[in-house]
């Protein structure tokens, strides 16, 4: 008799959890819409959510703690999700996964922005879900016993199985829009259906062709890209900014030989998309699910062509600097494998002035330049700034900054605008600096300034309304004197335009 009701415990149990599932994924924004949900992702869920059942339950006998355990951590996605859509106008997806490590190992640039106080409430409720489920529930005798609870679970498994093939096998196509997909087909399925699309490679080849070595050293330019952090023109967001917040941009844009709006594959963050694109030359609706996070197929195997390989091949020394944690996205292993003979990251600004929680620019350019006075020979040196990295609002308006960066105090709760021009200040500083440095550079040099998303200011967009996801970029080189039309342009295209500008077109297919 025992048997037989922990037999149908599982049933019951799993049951009332798969209902409590849909009501928490209405939490979820944008919310699924589940009558328009395809069968095939019905199937989805039910056997993902069925096979993490069975698992807990397997493993502790307890199938309402499985059950509360289960809807624990699916809350806790939904959370995570949203928080994202709220700052990055994206939903949770599976090529997010690093999120949970990093949020452990640089918790300054995840926690902030999911809510202490929601963060402290998901792991609140899954404490006490797990307390709850070892003191007031109790695995029942026998429960290996083919006719009491192994047994209900292990036709479960079977019917999770089950319902995961067929799910998979006639699921229906993806937009790979997260948003869409994931009103669509809700978020258990689309977590599915990412994580199998992402293990096939991509299938598509980068502008950059195998080199061949017919310039001499002395006729190879320095080249220096710089993409700066959250680095976009907000003047046109308040008409308070002072006019002269980007002088020196504007000065590089009046000499450059391209400038204009750069679309990039971000919107304030995931800054690897927009350095992918540029330093590979690939489209993002090329890359298909690997738009999402470049760096994992890397890892897994694919080698493509980047720009950092190409001009090693001509005999150019490859260098980065990023004055962060180097393993933050595994760049510590995805750079050597793009082509960088060297990583600078945060280990070589020890005692490096801060601006703000994160080196300085000022640091990183004094960086740069000791780079370009040791130069042997033709240098590429790619740049990836911090200082403007948020999260803004964990920062502090100071009693000058008003009368310093606008004409026209903002509006109450803008202080992220405040703190953000502030850095920005400091980054067209560096323009200037960098650009005086480079003009008595003793050898050509071509210089490609670009920003790789606009910053998150959820309070300030709300007032004056958010930029699409676009940023400045310019391209100049010293010596020359051109003046180009402002051009709009794509970030998988920017390296390409740059090598043209400094005779280097015939290395590109």
């Amino acid at each position: 008799m025992a048997d037989k009701a922990a037999f149908l415990a599982v049933f019951y149990v799993a049951f009332a959890g798969l209902i409590l599932s849909f009501c928490i994924e209405r939490l979820l924004r944008p919310s699924p819409v589940l009558a328009a949900r395809p069968f095939s992702a019905w199937r989805l869920h039910g056997g993902l959510w069925t096979l993490a059942f069975c698992v807990l339950v397997l493993a502790t006998g307890r199938p309402w703690f499985a059950a509360a355990g289960v809807s624990a951590i699916l809350l806790l996605l939904v959370l995570v999700s949203n928080a994202k859509f709220k700052s990055l106008r994206e939903p949770f997806v599976w090529q997010d996964y690093w999120y949970f490590s990093h949020a452990l190992r640089y918790p300054r640039l995840y926690l902030p922005f999911l809510g202490w106080g929601r963060g402290m409430a998901a792991a609140l409720g899954l404490l006490l879900a797990v307390l709850s489920g070892l003191v007031l529930e109790h695995a029942p005798t026998g429960r290996f016993s083919p006719t009491g609870q192994t047994g209900g679970v292990l036709i479960l498994i079977a019917a999770g199985l089950l319902l995961l093939s067929v799910g998979e096998r006639r699921s229906s196509p993806l937009t790979l829009e997260a948003d869409r997909d994931l009103v669509n087909h809700g978020l258990l399925a689309c977590l599915w259906r990412y994580a199998i699309a992402g293990r096939k490679p991509p299938r598509v080849t980068g502008p950059f062709a195998a080199s061949i070595r017919s310039e001499t050293d002395a006729s190879l330019p320095d080249l220096i890209a710089v993409q700066s952090e959250s680095f976009f023109d907000p003047r046109p967001l308040f008409a308070g900014i002072r006019g002269d917040a980007l002088a020196e941009f504007d000065r590089l844009k009046d000499a450059s030989m391209a400038h204009g709006r750069l679309k990039v594959p971000a919107w304030g963050a995931n800054t690897v998309r927009t350095e992918f694109a540029f330093l590979s030359g690939l489209n993002e609706d090329d890359l298909g699910i690997h738009r999402f996070n470049p760096y994992l197929p890397i890892l897994a195997g694919w080698r493509p062509r980047a720009l950092p390989l190409l001009l090693k091949d001509l005999g150019y020394r490859t260098v980065c600097i990023h004055p962060y944690h180097s393993g933050f996205y595994r760049r510590n292993r995805v750079y050597p494998l793009l082509g960088f003979d060297e990583f600078l990251d945060i280990r070589a600004f020890a005692g490096a002035e801060r601006r703000g929680p994160y080196v300085s620019d000022a640091a990183v350019m004094a960086k740069l330049e000791g780079l370009l006075d040791r130069a042997g020979g033709p240098l590429f040196v790619f740049v990836i700034t911090m200082e403007n990295h948020g999260p803004l609002h964990l920062e502090k308006v100071r009693g000058a900054d008003l009368a310093d960066l606008f004409t026209t105090p903002p509006p109450s709760g803008c202080d992220d605008l405040t703190i953000y021009l502030r850095h920005l200040r400091n980054a067209d500083r560096m323009i200037g600096a960098l650009r005086q440095r480079l003009d008595r550079h003793h050898r050509p040099a071509g210089l490609c300034w670009f920003g790789d998303h606009v910053p998150i200011m959820p309070g300030v967009y709300a007032r004056f309304g958010a930029p699409p996801p676009e940023v400045e970029y310019a391209i100049w080189v010293n010596g020359d004197v051109s003046r180009a039309p402002e051009q709009t342009r794509r970030a998988h295209e920017l390296a390409t335009c740059w090598l043209g500008a400094v005779n280097l077109a015939h290395l590109v297919r």
